[in-house]
């Protein structure tokens, strides 16, 4: 009896501890952190199609292919591939892996390079970018196990191998995912953003940057007077030997101590006013009949005693740099004073003219007043005479990034329809490398004009750090952008040639970018087999691509042909010159119905369009079609293209495979595509987008 009362208490104790081990380890089990869902992107994925403002996702092997384009370096346009940008990068390689995406505000400049196997390209600017890092989640941040695209039709949602279409209306989301998912339980922290699954409307989502304002340096280094050297320099107006011999004491001078310059302007990183302001332009999948648009900042300048509508024929925007290095002296700084204030008094400065601001550089650059402080000539002039000589080297190079990056914005006066000009004023040469600077600042659309002052001497060339550093910035070395004078005495002999060349706003090359300089000819089938519902599809390919564009009446123009047996212009390039009035325009066009005479409609686009596109302009025609054509199409093409006419062609459904290759320039394969629905024409926005400004950037520089 008493062992069997052993054995029932051992065996009544084994259980107690059996069953508190088993809830013991199902507490454990439910406190695990739930594990990460990480979506699967394609290798054509582009960041701008992604609505998430960051999300980690998983590329596949095989993406490192030049068909998938990159822009940017480090930063990247969204428009680029995510997964072949993630190559670029260093973050995967070839055989794919997890990413961390985060998106950032537009660039005003993107710069190509060649990484680990990828060659980017370079980008004059674009409305947001994006960063790759590591595939790690981020301390507080949730990660959607979907993503949210926007595109403008129905889209598959891919779940394991099941396809299912889901009709979303404008806002589409398309989804990638393996299975059900848990939400984490991390609390948010409330200045990170947070990517969340909930379906929006793109239009209204805008994506914002991650990263802390940081602080624009804007100041210049300071340091003691030198009358002594001053005195040396002074002394050259008296010999040109004597001008020779000292400029090389006083550039090898390097006593003078460089400090960090204060903090005056507040801006996001990476995230110019201008890119800021013009959001709303840019929301992906905006719905072309709810456009809108929000105008840009007014510019409000200070109040003035008069405001003077200016020179009407030169609106430009001006940003004159003037040398305030040790090198120049005092004498000499008065002569370039006095030359800045003529320049002003001749470009007659005023609101509906030209505007100016001035930068001085030494060691570091900083800006005297920008391009809303004053509105007219005479008080340009007198805030030139308080100017104050800084000293310090001759850093342009730092001087043309500090304006790439900081000068031209709305915030500062920047107008957007007026081209960017960048006058250099240089005492012999610089004393840093301005190559890679100039470079990015045209790649911005800055035209940068170099004005050198008694350049170095054969003996003095040695000591040159960038031998042709003005061929080397100049947006086309024909002498066009660069002016030398012998002497500071000669300096008011060509106030009125450079006055005339930043004027002739039609050579202003470099602010024409692949978004601001071409006239735009849409020819649109309007035949019985389009069908009303298709015809108001591709009107909607129509306004996404032209709302890409800058648009006004010295940017970017568009006009349109419907076409059927016979033809009709909608309208002109010059009918409408903003990006409201165009996309209303292209609301309002009526579906005709009637035959397909595709070669008699070329023909008329090139007699009613392009024979009245402006010198300046690139003619660009895009042409949408579903059949093949009644008449002949490559006669008409031939003539279109002798003319300068570049021809993109997108066929529909029954088109002619042969006649969309003779309509497009070559290369065929850039220049022409097709899609088997009209449902399918959004897949090409970003891609004719892309195309044209490759074929832009390729352009020869000389």
């Amino acid at each position: 009896a008493l062992l069997t009362m052993k054995a029932t208490v051992i065996a009544t104790f084994l259980g107690v501890f059996l069953t508190c081990t088993y809830t013991a380890k199902e507490a454990t089990k439910k406190t695990k952190k739930p594990k990460l869902y990480v979506p699967q992107i394609d290798c054509d994925v582009k960041a701008g199609k992604i609505i998430n403002p960051e999300f980690i996702a998983k590329c596949p092997p095989g993406c490192q292919d030049v068909k998938y384009r990159v822009y940017g370096t480090d930063i990247y346009a969204s428009f680029s591939s995510v997964c072949n940008a993630a190559i670029h990068s260093g973050i995967i390689d070839n055989t794919g892996g997890k990413i961390l995406v985060q998106k950032v505000a537009g660039h005003s400049g993107y710069r190509g390079s060649f990484s680990n196997g990828v060659r980017s390209l370079s980008l004059p600017r674009w409305r947001e970018s994006f960063l790759v890092s590591e595939g790690k989640p981020r301390k507080g941040v949730t990660y959607p196990p979907t993503l949210e695209y926007s595109s403008s039709k129905s889209t598959a949602v891919k779940s394991g191998n099941d396809h299912v279409n889901v009709p979303t209306g404008d806002a589409v989301r398309k989804e990638y995912q393996t299975s059900p998912v848990p939400t984490p339980a991390t609390q948010v922290v409330t200045t990170t953003p947070t990517p969340t699954t909930t379906t929006t409307d793109p239009s209204t989502t805008v994506p914002q940057p991650t990263t802390t304002p940081a602080a624009t340096r804007t100041t210049a280094a300071t340091a003691k007077t030198r009358p002594g050297l001053h005195r040396v320099r002074d002394m050259a107006f008296r010999s040109t030997s004597t001008s020779a011999s000292n400029r090389n004491i006083l550039r090898h001078n390097t006593g003078i101590q460089r400090q960090e310059p204060l903090a005056t302007f507040q801006r996001a990183a990476g995230s110019p006013a201008h890119v800021a302001v013009e959001t709303d332009l840019w929301k992906p999948g905006l719905n072309l009949f709810e456009t809108g648009f929000s105008s840009k900042e007014e510019v409000n300048p200070k109040p003035l005693e008069s405001i003077s509508q200016g020179n009407q024929k030169c609106k430009v925007d001006l940003s004159f740099l003037m040398d305030g290095s040790w090198s120049i002296g005092k004498r000499r700084f008065q002569l370039q004073k006095r030359f800045l204030g003529n320049m002003a008094q001749a470009l007659g400065i005023g609101s509906a003219g030209p505007l100016m601001g001035i930068v001085q550089y030494g060691d570091d650059p900083s800006t005297e007043f920008n391009l809303k402080t004053y509105a007219n000539s005479k008080d340009v002039r007198n805030a030139i005479e308080k100017i104050q000589q800084k000293g310090g080297l001759s850093n342009v190079g730092k001087a043309l990034s500090f304006v790439n990056k900081n000068f031209f914005l709305d915030a500062n006066g920047n107008r957007g329809g007026a081209p960017n000009v960048v006058v250099v004023v240089v005492d012999g040469w610089p004393t840093d490398q301005v190559e890679e600077a100039s470079r990015l600042a045209r790649e911005s659309g800055i035209n940068i004009f170099f004005v050198t002052v008694e350049a170095a001497a054969q003996s003095e060339k040695q000591n040159v750090i960038e031998p042709n550093f003005v061929h080397k910035a100049v947006c086309r070395t024909n002498g066009f952008y660069s002016i030398n004078v012998p002497s500071w005495f000669s300096l008011h002999k060509v106030v009125q040639p450079l006055v005339k060349r930043v004027c002739d706003t039609d050579r202003l090359v470099c602010s024409k970018t692949c978004l601001n300089s071409a006239d735009i000819g849409f020819v649109i089938d309007g035949s019985s087999s389009v069908g009303t519902s298709n015809f108001r599809t591709v009107l909607q390919f129509v306004a996404n691509i032209s709302k890409e564009f800058e648009i006004s009446d010295t940017d970017t123009r568009i006009g349109a042909v419907q076409y059927t047996y016979e033809q009709r212009l909608e309208f002109s390039f010059d009918k409408y010159s903003t990006k409201e009035d165009v996309l209303s325009a292209i609301k309002r066009i009526s579906y005709w119905s009637g035959g397909t005479s595709t070669g008699a409609a070329i023909s008329y686009a090139s007699e009613q369009l392009f024979s009245k596109s402006k010198p300046n302009k690139r003619k660009i025609m895009i042409l949408i079609t579903d059949g093949r054509s009644y008449d002949d199409v490559s006669m008409p093409a031939m003539d279109a293209h002798r003319n300068g006419v570049i021809a993109y062609s997108i066929g529909v459904a029954w088109a002619a495979p042969d006649e969309l290759e003779a309509i497009a320039t070559d290369p065929d394969k850039e220049h022409s595509f097709f899609v088997d629905e009209f449902d399918n024409l959004y897949r090409y926005v970003n891609q004719l987008i892309q195309n044209i400004c490759t074929e832009f950037n390729s352009q020869p520089r000389n």
